[in-house]
């Protein structure tokens, strides 16, 4: 039996996406773009890329918010899921970052149907108070602010919508109730949010992969 370490973890990850995902050319400019540009490489991986398409798909959303833009490839993930007729809202706190990320989206084919908005999420969100409701959600930003975001994701959604949180792993410090991280602790926190609000209805998967020990969590606005 293969011994479970992280170089393990990342060649089973590979073999996934080798025979789940496959090879994307566009995918794969979009992600050397990131790093000519030198974005950090914090993007999800191709296998949770795949999931974010086939919950959009499985949902039926055709309204999408994307936390955390970066530079757009989990946004080409989302837009290509919402089809032509759909639309995706990105927020994205650094214009750099969001340049980038409109390249990626025009270059993709899926541009047309993505608006990016620049600045913070706590700041740019209320602006989208008073639009059509979203029917999902991908929140991947700074964990400090998860509170924050899940409330809006709540507001702004509708009865039914969708919410993926993103990296509540955080490689098993979620258990230590001493930490003093602060993307660790405003990932329990959120967590906790998850688990006590009585919006939503949630559940939470740990992942080992590329992204080393991590998780995301899946929630519907009841």
């Amino acid at each position: 039996m293969a011994e479970s370490n992280p170089q393990n973890w990342r060649a089973a990850d590979a073999y996934l996406a080798d025979i789940l995902v496959g090879h994307d050319p566009t995918l794969d400019a979009t992600l050397a773009a990131q790093r000519a540009a030198g974005l950090p490489e914090i993007e999800v991986a191709p296998v949770s890329g795949k999931l974010l398409n086939l919950l959009v798909r499985i949902s039926g959303a055709r309204r999408v918010l994307e936390i955390g833009t970066l530079g757009g490839y989990s946004t080409i993930w989302l837009a290509r899921a919402v089809g032509p007729d759909g639309a995706v809202v990105t927020v994205e706190a650094e214009a750099a970052n969001a340049a980038v990320a409109r390249r990626n989206l025009d270059a993709a084919g899926v541009g047309d149907r993505v608006e990016i908005r620049i600045g913070r999420g706590a700041e740019v969100l209320p602006s989208l108070d008073g639009t059509a409701p979203f029917d999902l959600v991908f929140i991947d930003a700074d964990k400090e602010s998860n509170t924050i975001y899940l409330d809006w994701a709540a507001r702004l959604g509708r009865k039914g919508t969708v919410i993926v949180l993103d990296n509540i792993g955080r490689e098993g410090e979620i258990a230590n109730e001493g930490t003093t991280d602060p993307r660790v602790i405003g990932t329990r926190e959120g967590l906790r949010m998850l688990g006590e609000d009585a919006r939503f209805d949630a559940t939470a998967l740990q992942t080992v992969g590329l992204k080393g020990w991590d998780g995301v969590a899946i929630a519907v606005v009841v």
